[in-house]
């Protein structure tokens, strides 16, 4: 009893810890989405259901085996099942046959339903996989996304720091009579419009925390939050590839492909089983049947035969073989062969248009890693220049060269260049980042 309240103790403990879980690394919040998600069980349940599947196309190659058992009594005229006698009385009658068949031929269509089952469960492993590297990737759009809002709001902060010295500073000289009281509102509207943006920011740190924690499907949104990586922009060496070998690349294990690959398959495998229907189908069967009456009777005796003996008395065998063969049903065989073709063609037709469609992500992939590296660089070096624009307007402020107006129209050019510098940094990322998906390189954030 001891033990039981102590393990219960215990998880309850480990329960709560859970709960009470605030920090999630992207590793931890992929293997949580991958493992709660719904899109993903269902997905699981269809492999099953395909596997399940293949079990019945190998169960077909086997014979069947079936037993019946039937009891009755009749009173009046009947016929006695030992001898197919009338009789007009009460009578109890038994009867039992065991009968088995088997498939000899069927225009090879098991073996065909048995490669389409297993075509089938390859089919809905690569559906699975590649749901769950959507999934992955989605999740790390969603990570990246809280990591951007919350160095933003950080900026926004820092810069308002900034501001509220210049405000305290000038507030003093408006005070000894050195500026205009007018210099000291323009700072203060421009203090204001950096605490509305601090709001913003934070806002769209909850709003991003809440869109992970939906994605996660975890309710608790006031509890949840990421850990905070303090991560260097990586260096670009995907782009050491050409479009043309990462595609490559991506064509040896893309889940998609390989699912829309298996497509083709599976159409052709439907076309042989339409075909084979127009070839006969060879069957052979086996039954054993017995049977008893309590009017059968013993011949020296007049006695009514024992119930064991009966069984053996009475009992049968028959076997054979059966053909059915094809003739008329309507072009219903014929119009199911040529749908059948016309699915063949669909599927490859689908095939190629993935085929495309990756290339051309790919190419666009690779252009926009170009693109927003370049906007990056640019961003870097535009803030740099507002920053060094800054000080110097700072200097001539202080010595009351420049007027609070022009001071703080510098003060927002360094603000739009600090928000332009996370923008285009976390877009550089994420574009390194699904650039290297499609290598096949996994999604890593430190």
């Amino acid at each position: 009893m001891k033990f039981k309240l102590t393990a219960l103790l215990f998880l309850c403990v480990i329960g709560m810890a859970i709960a009470q879980k605030k920090i999630w690394t992207l590793e931890e919040c992929v293997t949580y989405a991958v493992e709660n998600n719904l899109s993903i069980q269902q997905f699981e349940l269809d492999l099953e259901n395909a596997t399940i599947d293949k079990s019945d196309a190998i169960g077909a190659f086997l014979p069947n085996l079936n037993g019946t058992l039937n009891g009755q009594s009749n009173t009046g005229l009947s016929f006695d099942p030992t001898n197919n006698q009338p009789v007009n009385t009460t009578q109890i009658t038994s009867s039992g046959s065991v009968t088995s068949s088997v498939l000899l031929f069927d225009g090879v269509r098991n073996i065909h339903r048995l490669n389409r089952s297993k075509l089938n469960v390859i089919a809905n492993q690569y559906r699975l996989d590649n749901l769950v590297n959507d999934i992955r990737l989605n999740v790390a759009i969603n990570y990246l996304n809280i990591l951007s809002s919350k160095e933003a709001a950080k900026v926004a902060k820092a810069l308002y720091a900034v501001t509220e010295q210049d405000l305290n500073k000038t507030r003093e000289l408006v005070e000894s009579g050195v500026v205009a009281r007018g210099d000291l509102l323009e700072i203060e509207a421009t203090a204001a419009t950096q605490e509305q943006q601090i709001i913003n920011a934070e806002n769209d740190v909850l709003i991003n925390r809440i869109s992970l924690a939906q994605l996660l499907q975890i309710t608790d949104y006031v509890n949840f939050d990421i850990s905070d990586v303090d991560f260097e922009v990586p260096a670009a060496e995907i782009l050491n590839n050409s479009p043309k070998a990462i595609f490559d690349k991506a064509m040896t294990y893309w889940y998609e492909t390989k699912f829309f690959e298996t497509n083709v398959e599976l159409a052709e495998k439907d076309l042989s089983l339409a075909k084979g229907e127009t070839y006969p189908v060879l069957s052979a069967f086996f039954n054993y049947n017995t049977r008893y009456s309590d009017q059968f009777l013993d011949a020296i005796t007049g006695q009514v035969i024992p119930f064991r003996d009966q069984l053996w008395i009475n009992d049968g065998v028959g076997y054979g073989v059966q053909i059915n063969i094809p003739v008329f049903n309507g072009w219903s065989t014929r119009n199911k062969i040529k749908r059948s073709q016309i699915n063949v063609i669909k599927a490859e037709l689908d095939l190629e248009q993935n085929k495309l469609d990756l290339e051309t992500n790919i190419n666009q992939a690779y252009v926009d890693v170009v693109n927003s590296s370049k906007a990056y660089d640019a961003a870097l070096k535009t803030r740099e220049a507002r920053r060094l624009a800054m000080n110097y307007s700072r200097e001539r402020f202080d010595v009351g060269i420049m007027n609070s107006f022009d001071y703080s129209q510098a003060q927002s050019r360094v603000d739009n260049a600090e928000a332009e510098v996370i923008r285009t940094k976390y877009d550089y990322v994420f574009r390194i980042k699904v650039l290297e998906f499609y290598f096949g390189l996994p999604i890593v954030i430190d």
